[in-house]
Protein backbone atom coordinates (compact mmCIF):
# COMPACT_ATOMS: atom_id res chain seq x y z
CA UNK A 1 0.00 0.00 0.00
CA UNK A 2 1.44 3.26 -0.82
CA UNK A 3 1.78 5.90 1.66
CA UNK A 4 -0.62 9.30 1.51
CA UNK A 5 1.26 12.09 -0.23
CA UNK A 6 0.87 14.95 2.35
CA UNK A 7 -0.11 17.07 -1.34
CA UNK A 8 -2.97 14.94 -1.44
CA UNK A 9 -4.29 16.86 1.67
CA UNK A 10 -3.62 20.55 0.69
CA UNK A 11 -6.29 22.54 0.15
CA UNK A 12 -5.49 25.64 -2.34
CA UNK A 13 -8.78 27.69 -1.45
CA UNK A 14 -8.13 27.37 2.50
CA UNK A 15 -4.46 28.65 1.79
CA UNK A 16 -5.46 31.45 0.14
CA UNK A 17 -8.38 32.13 2.72
CA UNK A 18 -5.53 32.30 5.13
CA UNK A 19 -3.68 34.55 2.77
CA UNK A 20 -6.43 37.18 2.74
CA UNK A 21 -6.38 37.24 6.72
CA UNK A 22 -2.54 37.64 6.77
CA UNK A 23 -2.75 40.57 4.57
CA UNK A 24 -3.97 42.61 7.43
CA UNK A 25 -1.74 44.32 9.79
CA UNK A 26 -1.28 47.42 11.79
CA UNK A 27 -0.21 49.13 8.69
CA UNK A 28 -3.09 48.42 6.74
CA UNK A 29 -5.86 48.27 8.82
CA UNK A 30 -8.67 48.88 5.92
CA UNK A 31 -8.04 47.06 2.48
CA UNK A 32 -10.29 47.26 -0.56
CA UNK A 33 -10.81 44.29 -3.10
CA UNK A 34 -8.28 45.70 -5.24
CA UNK A 35 -5.68 46.20 -2.47
CA UNK A 36 -6.25 42.54 -1.53
CA UNK A 37 -6.01 41.22 -5.06
CA UNK A 38 -2.96 43.00 -5.44
CA UNK A 39 -0.85 42.25 -2.60
CA UNK A 40 -1.77 38.59 -2.87
CA UNK A 41 -1.34 38.76 -7.34
CA UNK A 42 -5.08 36.36 -7.20
CA UNK A 43 -7.90 37.56 -9.35
CA UNK A 44 -10.43 39.82 -7.86
CA UNK A 45 -13.22 37.15 -8.38
CA UNK A 46 -11.30 34.67 -6.39
CA UNK A 47 -10.32 37.61 -3.56
CA UNK A 48 -14.50 38.11 -3.98
CA UNK A 49 -15.45 34.75 -2.92
CA UNK A 50 -13.64 33.99 -0.57
CA UNK A 51 -13.76 37.40 1.71
CA UNK A 52 -17.75 36.75 1.13
CA UNK A 53 -17.60 33.62 2.55
CA UNK A 54 -14.87 35.16 5.68
CA UNK A 55 -17.63 38.32 5.95
CA UNK A 56 -19.67 35.08 6.63
CA UNK A 57 -18.23 33.78 9.41
CA UNK A 58 -16.89 36.90 11.10
CA UNK A 59 -12.89 36.80 10.07
CA UNK A 60 -13.41 39.86 7.85
CA UNK A 61 -16.23 42.54 8.15
CA UNK A 62 -16.87 44.46 5.30
CA UNK A 63 -17.85 48.18 5.42
CA UNK A 64 -21.51 48.54 3.58
CA UNK A 65 -20.67 52.26 1.91
CA UNK A 66 -16.88 51.75 1.27
CA UNK A 67 -16.93 48.02 0.56
CA UNK A 68 -13.08 47.82 2.14
CA UNK A 69 -12.82 45.47 4.43
CA UNK A 70 -11.19 44.63 7.89
CA UNK A 71 -10.31 41.81 10.39
CA UNK A 72 -13.67 40.70 12.18
CA UNK A 73 -14.36 39.90 15.85
CA UNK A 74 -14.75 36.51 15.32
CA UNK A 75 -10.72 36.55 15.11
CA UNK A 76 -10.67 38.71 18.42
CA UNK A 77 -13.24 36.18 19.86
CA UNK A 78 -10.27 33.02 19.29
CA UNK A 79 -7.62 35.13 19.61
CA UNK A 80 -8.83 35.68 23.59
CA UNK A 81 -9.59 31.87 23.68
CA UNK A 82 -5.60 31.01 22.69
CA UNK A 83 -4.83 33.52 25.32
CA UNK A 84 -6.55 32.36 28.60
CA UNK A 85 -6.11 28.71 27.67
CA UNK A 86 -2.19 29.51 27.70
CA UNK A 87 -2.62 31.47 30.66
CA UNK A 88 -5.17 30.14 32.44
CA UNK A 89 -3.86 26.97 34.08
CA UNK A 90 -0.60 28.28 35.18
CA UNK A 91 -2.65 31.44 37.06
CA UNK A 92 -5.40 28.82 38.60
CA UNK A 93 -3.23 26.87 39.83
CA UNK A 94 -2.35 28.44 42.84
CA UNK A 95 -6.00 28.97 43.54
CA UNK A 96 -6.72 25.53 42.86
CA UNK A 97 -3.99 24.32 45.51
CA UNK A 98 -5.76 26.69 47.85
CA UNK A 99 -9.40 25.65 47.55
CA UNK A 100 -8.07 21.73 47.52
CA UNK A 101 -6.52 22.00 51.26
CA UNK A 102 -9.42 24.34 52.36
CA UNK A 103 -12.02 21.91 51.63
CA UNK A 104 -10.18 18.57 51.39
CA UNK A 105 -12.28 17.76 48.30
CA UNK A 106 -11.19 16.85 44.73
CA UNK A 107 -10.78 20.20 42.16
CA UNK A 108 -10.84 20.20 38.22
CA UNK A 109 -10.30 22.73 35.67
CA UNK A 110 -11.47 22.20 32.44
CA UNK A 111 -12.54 24.29 29.35
CA UNK A 112 -14.64 23.50 25.96
CA UNK A 113 -12.04 22.30 23.44
CA UNK A 114 -12.80 20.63 19.76
CA UNK A 115 -16.52 20.77 21.04
CA UNK A 116 -15.87 18.61 24.12
CA UNK A 117 -15.01 19.16 28.15
CA UNK A 118 -10.88 18.72 28.32
CA UNK A 119 -9.70 18.70 31.36
CA UNK A 120 -6.56 20.96 32.06
CA UNK A 121 -5.92 20.63 35.70
CA UNK A 122 -7.06 18.68 39.18
CA UNK A 123 -6.15 18.04 42.26
CA UNK A 124 -6.69 15.43 44.64
CA UNK A 125 -6.74 15.06 48.35
CA UNK A 126 -4.14 13.16 49.25
CA UNK A 127 -5.27 11.66 52.53
CA UNK A 128 -8.61 10.18 50.72
CA UNK A 129 -7.63 6.87 48.82
CA UNK A 130 -10.67 7.31 46.48
CA UNK A 131 -9.76 8.91 43.36
CA UNK A 132 -11.90 10.64 40.30
CA UNK A 133 -11.42 8.94 37.06
CA UNK A 134 -11.17 12.28 34.87
CA UNK A 135 -7.42 13.41 34.99
CA UNK A 136 -5.62 16.03 33.16
CA UNK A 137 -5.84 15.59 29.35
CA UNK A 138 -9.04 13.45 29.68
CA UNK A 139 -11.90 14.31 26.78
CA UNK A 140 -15.37 14.13 28.18
CA UNK A 141 -18.88 14.91 25.90
CA UNK A 142 -19.53 18.56 26.41
CA UNK A 143 -22.56 18.48 28.65
CA UNK A 144 -20.54 15.94 30.89
CA UNK A 145 -21.17 16.49 34.49
CA UNK A 146 -20.16 19.68 36.53
CA UNK A 147 -17.74 21.26 34.49
CA UNK A 148 -20.37 20.66 31.23
CA UNK A 149 -23.35 21.92 32.64
CA UNK A 150 -21.37 25.40 33.57
CA UNK A 151 -19.25 25.40 29.79
CA UNK A 152 -22.34 24.73 27.91
CA UNK A 153 -24.82 26.95 30.01
CA UNK A 154 -23.30 30.44 29.09
CA UNK A 155 -22.68 29.40 25.26
CA UNK A 156 -25.41 31.00 22.81
CA UNK A 157 -28.37 28.99 22.19
CA UNK A 158 -27.78 28.31 18.30
CA UNK A 159 -24.04 26.45 19.93
CA UNK A 160 -25.93 25.04 22.32
CA UNK A 161 -28.07 23.57 20.16
CA UNK A 162 -25.41 22.23 17.50
CA UNK A 163 -23.36 20.79 20.41
CA UNK A 164 -26.16 18.69 21.40
CA UNK A 165 -26.59 17.80 17.74
CA UNK A 166 -23.09 16.51 17.44
CA UNK A 167 -23.18 14.67 20.95
CA UNK A 168 -26.56 13.91 22.03
CA UNK A 169 -27.69 13.69 25.51
CA UNK A 170 -26.42 10.26 26.80
CA UNK A 171 -27.48 8.77 30.29
CA UNK A 172 -24.53 7.66 32.44
CA UNK A 173 -26.31 7.33 36.05
CA UNK A 174 -29.88 6.89 36.24
CA UNK A 175 -30.10 10.66 37.12
CA UNK A 176 -28.75 11.52 34.06
CA UNK A 177 -30.76 14.44 31.81
CA UNK A 178 -31.05 12.98 28.34
CA UNK A 179 -34.93 15.07 27.75
CA UNK A 180 -33.87 18.14 25.74
CA UNK A 181 -36.46 20.68 26.82
CA UNK A 182 -35.15 19.11 30.44
CA UNK A 183 -31.78 19.83 29.97
CA UNK A 184 -32.02 23.43 28.55
CA UNK A 185 -34.28 24.46 31.84
CA UNK A 186 -30.97 22.95 33.78
CA UNK A 187 -28.75 25.43 31.80
CA UNK A 188 -30.50 28.21 32.11
CA UNK A 189 -30.80 27.56 35.98
CA UNK A 190 -27.01 27.30 36.06
CA UNK A 191 -27.15 30.26 33.65
CA UNK A 192 -29.31 32.17 36.20
CA UNK A 193 -27.57 31.57 39.35
CA UNK A 194 -23.99 31.11 38.17
CA UNK A 195 -23.07 27.93 39.18
CA UNK A 196 -24.14 24.36 39.08
CA UNK A 197 -24.92 21.83 41.59
CA UNK A 198 -24.51 18.44 40.01
CA UNK A 199 -26.61 15.65 41.36
CA UNK A 200 -25.04 12.22 40.09
CA UNK A 201 -25.44 12.81 36.83
CA UNK A 202 -21.98 11.64 35.67
CA UNK A 203 -21.11 9.03 38.16
CA UNK A 204 -22.88 7.14 40.95
CA UNK A 205 -22.92 8.41 44.71
CA UNK A 206 -20.57 11.22 43.15
CA UNK A 207 -21.82 15.33 43.46
CA UNK A 208 -19.63 18.21 42.56
CA UNK A 209 -20.29 21.86 42.67
CA UNK A 210 -19.06 24.15 39.32
CA UNK A 211 -18.56 28.05 38.19
CA UNK A 212 -17.13 29.59 35.73
CA UNK A 213 -14.10 31.43 34.91
CA UNK A 214 -13.92 34.67 32.62
CA UNK A 215 -11.75 36.59 30.71
CA UNK A 216 -11.41 40.38 30.22
CA UNK A 217 -14.07 40.71 27.80
CA UNK A 218 -16.09 38.54 30.01
CA UNK A 219 -16.35 35.81 28.23
CA UNK A 220 -16.37 32.26 30.11
CA UNK A 221 -13.22 30.36 29.05
CA UNK A 222 -12.90 27.81 31.71
CA UNK A 223 -15.08 26.17 34.62
CA UNK A 224 -13.72 25.08 37.75
CA UNK A 225 -15.43 22.71 40.13
CA UNK A 226 -15.01 20.57 43.40
CA UNK A 227 -16.36 16.73 43.22
CA UNK A 228 -17.01 15.17 46.39
CA UNK A 229 -19.05 11.65 47.30
CA UNK A 230 -22.92 12.69 47.78
CA UNK A 231 -22.84 11.02 51.18
CA UNK A 232 -20.13 13.34 52.74
CA UNK A 233 -21.69 16.68 52.46
CA UNK A 234 -24.81 17.90 54.37
CA UNK A 235 -26.59 21.34 53.19
CA UNK A 236 -24.23 23.43 55.04
CA UNK A 237 -21.58 21.65 53.93
CA UNK A 238 -23.06 22.61 50.02
CA UNK A 239 -23.28 26.14 51.23
CA UNK A 240 -19.53 26.50 51.89
CA UNK A 241 -18.25 24.46 49.01
CA UNK A 242 -20.74 26.67 46.78
CA UNK A 243 -19.37 30.00 48.62
CA UNK A 244 -15.53 28.98 47.85
CA UNK A 245 -16.13 27.66 44.44
CA UNK A 246 -17.50 30.84 43.44
CA UNK A 247 -15.10 33.30 45.53
CA UNK A 248 -12.39 31.22 43.93
CA UNK A 249 -13.63 31.33 39.84
CA UNK A 250 -14.23 35.09 40.80
CA UNK A 251 -10.35 35.44 41.78
CA UNK A 252 -8.99 33.50 38.77
CA UNK A 253 -11.24 35.65 36.39
CA UNK A 254 -9.92 38.68 38.19
CA UNK A 255 -6.19 37.59 37.27
CA UNK A 256 -7.44 37.72 33.97
CA UNK A 257 -8.62 40.41 33.87
CA UNK A 258 -12.51 40.30 34.20
CA UNK A 259 -14.10 43.60 36.07
CA UNK A 260 -17.49 42.17 37.85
Amino acid sequence: MEPVREEAFYNRSLERALQILSAFNNNRQILSLAQISDILSLPRATVLRLCSTLVKYGFLKQDQQSRQYALGLRLFELGSVVLSSFSLRRISSPYISQLQMKLGQTVFLGILDNDEVLYLDKRDDPRNPIRFTSEMGIRRPPYWGMLGSVLMAFLPDNEIERLLQKSPLTAFTKKSIIEKGEYLKWLNKVRLQGYAVDNETAFEGINGVSAPIRDFTGMVVGALGVGFISSSVDSKGLKIIIKEVKGTTLAISNELGYIS
